[in-house]
């Protein structure tokens, strides 16, 4: 495991990284451009609540001490909202950050960090078909591959599969060993 990677609150300085990393497809990649969009709501959202709350939040990803990304999760429901209650995360890695092994550290860290202190029994998360590095991120972050949900995403002029992954409870090691 990538031991200097790390998950802290977002800070103000973290937004402004944010908004000049992720604000092109260059910096995003293309499997996360949806167009451009405003900034001004995830800053008012953070002068409010931190970008921390009940249904759910963002985290800002540091290795070797300096901010590299985010993670976020947030509630999905997979029947009545009341009874049948998830996460979903993603993760979001500078450019210069990719390919290290940060967003599969990122990515456990934050799914212990779930199981830790919330109630959540499943954690889930989905990625394009034709992402294979986060298809690898998830599975060595101990995510399970559940299957394919066809034209679920439109971005770039068209619709894409996309790949669902999920971790239970049961499934993840809260330690620092290694999912099996």
């Amino acid at each position: 495991m990538n031991t200097d990677v790390s998950l802290r609150p977002v800070t103000p300085g973290d937004l402004d990284l944010f908004e000049h990393e992720f604000a092109t497809e260059d910096g995003t990649g293309p499997f996360q451009w949806f167009g451009f969009t405003p900034t001004h709501r995830l800053r008012a959202r953070h002068a409010e609540t931190g970008l921390l709350g009940p249904d759910g939040g963002i985290l800002t990803i540091t290795a070797a001490g300096q901010p590299v990304g985010r993670v976020e999760w947030f509630a999905s429901a997979w029947g009545r909202p009341d009874t049948s209650t998830c996460w979903t995360i993603a993760a979001a890695l500078v450019p210069a950050a990719r390919g290290r092994g940060t967003g599969t550290t990122a990515q456990r860290h934050l799914l212990r960090y779930l199981f830790a202190h919330t109630r959540a029994e499943r954690v889930q998360a989905f990625t394009d078909h034709a992402n294979l590095a986060e298809q690898r991120a998830l599975e060595k972050a101990g995510f399970i591959r559940e299957g394919t949900l066809r034209s679920a995403q439109w971005r770039a002029g068209r619709w894409h599969d996309q790949v669902l992954y999920s971790a239970l409870r049961t499934d993840a090691p809260l330690g620092d060993e290694e999912p099996r």
